[in-house]
């Protein structure tokens, strides 16, 4: 046998034993995992079975004797023990109690059954109707904590001991027979809305088998409404989660029920209502996981919002000895500022828009409103500024855009006296020709009335994703309006009506109404002749714009809607004083008047419309000599 054939099968008989060795790995981990759930439906059983004896459910005599020796002798069986621990079996059976810490942001409330979080009340805010704001109430929480531990065991099954406590930390334990504990502490940060956790497993080394890698984390929370609106509010309510490196959380839910299984590594995940964010944040990362969200219907007789669940499932070592794992909870406001400085990107969850209009809002539309704020205290002066600030930016690149609609007012007569000189829908061409050279003769732009919604559509955009998510502006009244963040109704129906809901909102319709008179300006000089896609465009610029608008920002926010209301306003004042002050029609068409009978350089576009011209022409005359010979 030569050299290359035992090097041959030296390498087979390796390939085979690592093969065999992997298969054995995984086929003991199978047996473990299955061992794991055996245990887990055991224990259930035996849990259902002791409920069941102390409902009177199961006649425990009638298990355990004949019916006639049962008769005979009164029997009464002990109900059979659920875990095999000792400690377990009295913790289980222990009354639970409630234990509390808080500083002067947030107050915490901890159920010692399970050494879970029981309340999380949010304070300097208060829900829509002024009552304190809960970001889960009594009974609406469940954070357990499920592990081997010589049988599957479930925190939420047991009552932990509170070990220690200060007016901002707690302790709990839950003790084994070994000696070991299982332990919970959670400590409150001083002006923070961060609560700090961490698990440890103490002592458990001959308890918790050293093969046992991993360990389960079920939280359920449900969210009740605080908002005036469920429409509104639902529809910025949703569950994010975050992977490590990644620009932005991804989102599911939204105002509709979602579910999302993850089998790789993330950092943290949050159950997101409008203005207010339970956050779990695990810095050793979760394994993987199963993430819903299921919102509650308008009608819910509880006032409940959505319930968010996460399975979660984190590795752990426990080779070296005790095993100290941290979590944070965050139960706060979606305040930009707040979130960021915890550099975890939890900021990344308030809807800010894209990159170009997610850009400008982070770095000029939350700056100047934070600066404004530190200096003038009613928010709807501050839009107003605000609006101001920006109209001036953009004005020197809508000035161009404005004096050539005002320009195109002053042409009105020539572009009548075009479309009467050409009347034939065969002379199209002739006539936009005509009046491209009329435009070119007066310094008119043929696209400027388009140019300035094209130029602050993404501000808009950026002012559309800002309001309704900015809780600066949350129960801030401003006139009528009490909540600058909900819409403000002057009118409440009783009832809803399709598409409009169940109320008026007067911001939206005055909102409207400055939009169709804005729009009536803007187009009144424009020619649209006998062309219907003119007649058509102008019709949804002037009606369906400002009726569809009404109807979207009539459940949106009211400080949205006031917004929108300035910039038509201060947009119409512009028109206007560049109608009056800055373009002279008497100039213009005495411009017009000494460029006629001389020659203009065409433009590209003008050539390409003469050649068109000229193609028509040729199958026109084509045409009409075919018809001829026949």
């Amino acid at each position: 046998m030569d050299k290359n054939s035992i090097i041959g099968f030296v390498l087979i008989a390796a390939i085979l034993f690592g093969f065999t060795f992997i298969q054995s790995r995984k086929s003991k981990q199978y047996a473990e995992q299955q061992a794991q759930e055996l245990a887990l439906q055991a224990q259930r059983d035996s849990i259902a079975f002791a409920e069941a004896v102390a409902r009177g459910e199961i006649d425990t005599t009638a298990i355990s004797a004949p019916a006639e020796a049962a008769q005979a002798v009164p029997v009464q069986a002990a109900a059979p023990a659920i875990y095999k621990d000792s400690l377990l079996e009295a913790s289980h059976s222990m009354e639970s109690s409630i234990v509390a810490i808080e500083n002067d942001k947030v107050k915490v409330e901890f159920d010692t059954r399970g050494a879970q979080p029981y309340t999380a009340m949010v304070k300097d805010y208060y829900n829509y109707d002024s009552t304190s704001l809960y970001l889960f109430k009594p009974g609406a929480s469940e954070y357990a904590i499920s592990i081997y531990a010589g049988e599957y065991i479930n925190t939420t099954d047991f009552v932990f001991q509170v070990a220690e406590q200060t007016p901002n930390s707690v302790t709990m334990r839950l003790p084994f027979s070994g000696g070991g504990y299982i332990e919970q502490k959670y400590t409150l940060r001083e002006g923070e809305y961060m609560v700090d956790n961490e698990l440890s497993f103490v002592g458990m080394g001959g308890v918790i088998p050293r093969n046992v890698s991993m360990y389960d984390i079920d939280y359920t929370v449900t969210i009740p409404r605080m908002e005036k609106g469920y429409k509104n509010e639902s529809q910025y309510s949703k569950l994010d989660y975050y992977f490590d490196g990644e620009k932005k959380p991804v989102e599911i839910g939204r105002g509709r029920n979602a579910s999302k299984r993850i089998d790789s590594k993330l950092n943290w995940f949050a159950f997101q209502q409008q203005f207010f964010s339970v956050i779990v944040d695990a810095p050793n990362t979760f394994a993987s996981g199963e993430l819903a969200v299921n919102f509650a219907t308008e009608a819910d007789p509880d006032r409940n919002l959505m319930t968010c669940s996460a399975k979660m499932r984190a590795e752990f070592d426990n080779r070296g000895g005790d095993v100290t794992i941290p979590t944070h909870f965050y139960f706060g406001p979606n305040h930009f500022n707040t979130l960021k400085s915890y550099d975890r990107k939890f900021e990344k969850i308030i809807p800010l828009g894209g990159w170009l209009v997610g850009w400008f809002t982070r770095y000029f539309i939350i700056p100047m409103f934070n600066w404004l704020h530190r200096f003038i205290s009613n928010f709807g002066l501050i839009i107003l500024i605000m609006t101001l600030v920006i109209k001036l930016v953009v004005f020197p690149l809508t000035y161009k855009s404005y004096a050539s609609s005002a320009k195109m007012q002053a042409l009105k007569p020539e572009i009548e006296k075009i479309n009467a000189r050409y009347p034939k829908q065969e002379d199209a061409l002739k006539k936009q020709q005509a009046t491209m050279d009329l435009y070119k003769r007066a310094d008119v732009s043929a696209m400027g009335g388009c140019l300035p919604t094209l130029l602050t559509f993404p501000i808009l955009w950026a002012m559309f994703r800002f309001f309704p998510a900015s809780i600066e502006l949350r129960q801030q009244g401003f006139l009528w309006a009490d909540d600058l963040s909900a819409y403000d109704s002057i009118i409440d129906f009783g009832t809803r009506i399709p598409l409009l809901g169940d109320h008026l909102s007067l911001f939206a319709l005055l909102m409207a109404v400055t939009m169709w008179i804005y729009s009536k300006m803007t187009t009144s000089g424009q020619p649209t002749g006998n062309d219907p896609n003119a007649q058509s465009m102008k019709f949804m610029t002037q009606w369906m714009m400002p009726i569809m608008m009404f109807f979207i920002c009539n459940n949106l926010s009211s400080g949205l809607s006031y917004y929108y209301l300035l910039s038509q306003l201060i947009s119409m004042l512009q028109v206007w004083l560049i109608r009056k002050y800055a373009v002279n029609p008497e100039q213009v068409l005495a411009k017009v008047k000494a460029s006629e009978g001389k020659p203009l350089p065409k433009s590209k576009f003008q050539q390409r419309l003469e050649e068109a011209q000229r193609m028509q022409q040729q199958q026109m005359r084509q045409q009409q000599n075919k018809s001829g010979k026949k």
